[in-house]
């Protein structure tokens, strides 16, 4: 909302500085970083500097201080300098009176407001201007709470302001209730002045001193004084809920004790140098051992056994390499996962690229990223239910994590459920970013880059909620041909990787489909179909081209299936098109008597079809999948290890409703099925025809196999035996393209 105020300084910087300055500012009454730049530059131009910039440096401020010490009615040169100053006022919020170039008593009680704001008034009592403050007047820090800010934050900034504003590289911070960079810096240098740090030796940096320092002040239950003033800020801005307090109480104790756990700390409740750290700076103490580590090196043998012996369980380790050159040991390299394996460790992968500037995330990107890490990971052997970890690999500022990051994850996380869910999704990044993908539901886990401790996303954020590993430091282990250098990162437990892997496939893994071969795959598959006669007659609801159209559609879910159960992509698509072709206004006539059983009502498209009645169950949707047989399906894979899920009861109607309803209206839920069922039907289905068991579907099935699964998949008896005679040169239309794409 425009203020007439402010809009009154913009016009007055503009009609009396514009020239002088080199800038003219919009006059739409809102303040703005341009609105202060311009008084910021008068204001210099006042002083007589003679190089105008937009900060408010050290040359400013010394001027101000040489020059006259303080501003007030009794120093302020010239009306339009008290105008620069009245106009301040207003952008910042407060009364400056008409500007008049006149140091009257509004002016006077705003000053003495802001410096009370500010928490200065102690140190700075009275109506005066001193340099620190005006420094804080001209930009766009807010001292009042502001954006549902912390009155308990406020009181924080406003006491460390009072205590230390007459130190010389402090300088005045937000009072606005919420934790930021300059805060997490602020109480750097606070730490450092009450260790006895002189100025010029105190620079807000969490270095060797700070750190020595911080080591003789372990405080527990009753310590008492300023470093529990420090202590229990430094909790109260990681969210802690605790109080600013001067006394360590039992009640505190436990606060610090379910803090300490939650970073995996010795959960002690004292205020220890672990403690301090990891509430100080987004990395801590980084001479603490991980139990989890991620580098860009192939872990062998001797490195694998060093790593074990220097206490590290989870390796992080890369998907995908999109350089020939660069980094030649990034992507997991030919029989890495089973030395991990082998010696009883476990890897969690990362995704990444480029991801290290904004330009790089899109929702196109999302879903390319998606489906080249899920086909990656099939390939290199990552079991379903596997975590990938998407990296945000750069200091995310918020604006961009609304506006690019977000929208980006959305369609990964989109993707993902496209391909049939064959991964779980994580994200690496700043904690800011992490924290608010995971609060949009678009990853399970954290994988925080707190090394990068001078990042905006990490400065002034908490802990995401959800952290699986926290990188801290970047370390060299073992010697030799042992040696390898690594990220080592604290594991919270949340995620524990993977240890057992599918073997690297003998054979190359089928991919996503050409359109290129669309008319030729289209107009064989119809010409064979139309010369068994199958299906024939009027009964049936859709063209066969119409059914290859949608079986085409959930491409990326069938080929992400293919790869992840090391089974051909034509067997997924002869079975489900031959079901959908043959999908009639019978089959439609039973749906409609399903869903009639369970509701008590005949659905719109049923109201209109003869002889509906009531059915339990049904074979239904593209690949004519009922509720029952895909439970027994997905409990087999579940209970094999190959599937995540609970384990439903295939008697239980609500059960089976359930799954139902799934086949019948999720098209790439019906078709992630399809594998399942072959699974089941290989490793002998119970019913009333007990079947052999057999191999489960490999990409170097035989035609014997082949015939066999998909006979399995229909049924039993002579019929079941003819169609999948029929089903066999379907099945080699389908693996012909598919073969053609995958070789070339």
């Amino acid at each position: 909302m425009a203020d007439e105020m402010v809009l009154r300084a913009q016009k007055f910087v503009n009609s009396v500085y514009a020239a002088r300055i080199g800038m003219r500012v919009t006059e739409d009454g809102k303040t703005s970083w341009n609105t202060m730049y311009a008084l910021t530059r008068a204001l210099q131009y006042e002083l007589g500097i003679p190089e105008l910039s937009n900060s408010f440096g050290a040359t400013t401020l010394s001027k101000i201080a040489e020059k006259y010490g303080k501003l007030d009615e009794t120093t302020i040169p010239s009306a339009d300098f008290c105008r620069i100053i009245q106009s301040a006022l207003y952008c910042k919020g407060y009364d400056g009176g008409d500007i008049n170039g006149t140091y009257h008593s509004r002016v006077k009680a705003a000053v003495a407001k802001l410096n009370q704001d500010m928490g200065v008034s102690g140190t700075y009592p009275g109506s005066s201007l001193w340099p620190k403050v005006v420094k804080g007047l001209f930009n766009m820090d807010a001292y009042v709470t502001v954006s549902n800010g912390s009155e308990a934050i406020r009181s924080i900034q406003q006491w460390l302001n009072g205590r230390y504003v007459l130190r010389k590289d402090y300088y005045i911070i937000p009072c606005d209730g919420h934790h930021s960079r300059d805060v997490a810096k602020s109480m750097l240098f606070a730490i450092q002045y009450e260790l006895g740090m002189a100025d010029g030796v105190a620079n807000g940096a969490f270095g060797p001193g700070t750190q020595a320092g911080l080591k003789s002040h372990t405080l527990s239950t009753g310590s008492s004084g300023v470093w529990v003033q420090l202590f229990t800020a430094a909790m109260v801005l990681n969210k802690r809920p605790v109080s600013f307090s001067a006394s360590f109480t039992s009640s505190l104790a436990d606060s610090v004790a379910v803090f300490q756990a939650f970073m995996k700390l010795a959960a002690n409740g004292q205020a220890d140098y672990q403690t301090w750290s990891s509430l100080l700076v987004s990395y801590g103490d980084q001479s603490r051992q991980g139990a989890a580590c991620d580098g860009i090196t192939k872990i062998t043998p001797a490195r694998a056994q060093a790593l074990k012996d220097a206490g590290y369980k989870y390796i992080g380790r890369y998907l995908y390499n999109p350089s020939t050159t660069s980094l030649p040991e990034k992507e997991i390299q030919p029989g890495e996962l089973s030395t991990i394996q082998q010696y009883g460790l476990r890897c969690f992968p990362i995704y990444q690229t480029w991801a290290r500037s904004v330009d790089y995330y899109s929702v196109a990107q999302g879903v390319a990223d998606c489906m080249n890490a899920a086909f990656k990971a099939e390939e290199h052997g990552f079991k379903p239910g596997s975590r990938i970890y998407f990296a945000v690999d750069y200091d995310a500022v918020d604006d961009e994590v609304t506006s690019y990051i977000l929208p980006y994850f959305r369609s990964v996380k989109d993707e993902m459920t496209k391909l049939g869910s064959p991964y779980k999704i994580g994200v690496y990044g700043p904690r800011n970013a992490c924290s608010r993908i995971s609060a949009e539901g678009y990853a399970e886990t954290s994988f925080v880059s707190d090394m990068s401790s001078g990042f905006s996303g990490n400065l002034g954020y908490t802990m995401p909620e959800n952290w699986a590993f926290d990188q801290i430091v970047t370390k060299t282990i073992g010697s030799g041909n042992s040696k390898i250098e690594i990220d080592n990162n604290i594991a919270s437990g949340r995620d524990t990787g993977q240890g057992d892997f599918y073997p690297a496939p003998p054979q190359k893994l089928d991919i996503g489909f050409n359109l290129k071969y669309w008319a030729a795959l289209l107009k064989e598959a119809d010409e064979y179909m139309a010369s068994i006669g199958r299906p024939g007659g009027t009964g049936y609801v859709y063209t066969r081209q119409q059914c290859l159209e949608t079986i085409m559609t959930a491409d990326a879910a069938i080929s992400s299936a293919s790869r992840r159960y090391r089974m051909r992509k034509a067997l997924i698509q002869t079975s489900a098109f031959w079901e959908f072709c043959h999908y009639s206004y019978k089959d439609v006539v039973e749906d409609a008597g399903v869903v009639m059983y369970h509701t008590g009502k005949i659905p719109d498209w049923g109201k209109d079809l003869p002889g509906v009645v009531r059915l339990v169950d049904s074979s239904t949707g593209v690949a004519k999948v009922s509720g029952r047989t895909c439970i027994l399906s997905r409990n087999n894979s579940i209970r094999s290890g190959l599937l995540e899920g609970e384990i439903l009861d295939a008697t239980s109607e609500r059960d089976r409703w359930a799954m139902w309803q799934k086949v019948n209206q999720d098209n790439v839920f019906n078709l992630s099925t399809v594998p399942h069922l072959h699974i089941w039907a290989a490793d002998g289905k119970a019913g009333d025809h007990a079947e052999t068991p057999i191999r489960r579907p490999a990409l170097d099935y035989t035609d014997t196999e082949t015939f066999e699964i998909l006979r399995r998949y229909q049924g039993f008896g002579d019929q079941a035996v003819s169609d999948a005679k029929l089903r066999m040169p379907l099945y080699a239309i389908f693996e012909k393209y598919n073969r053609i794409i995958r070789e070339s």
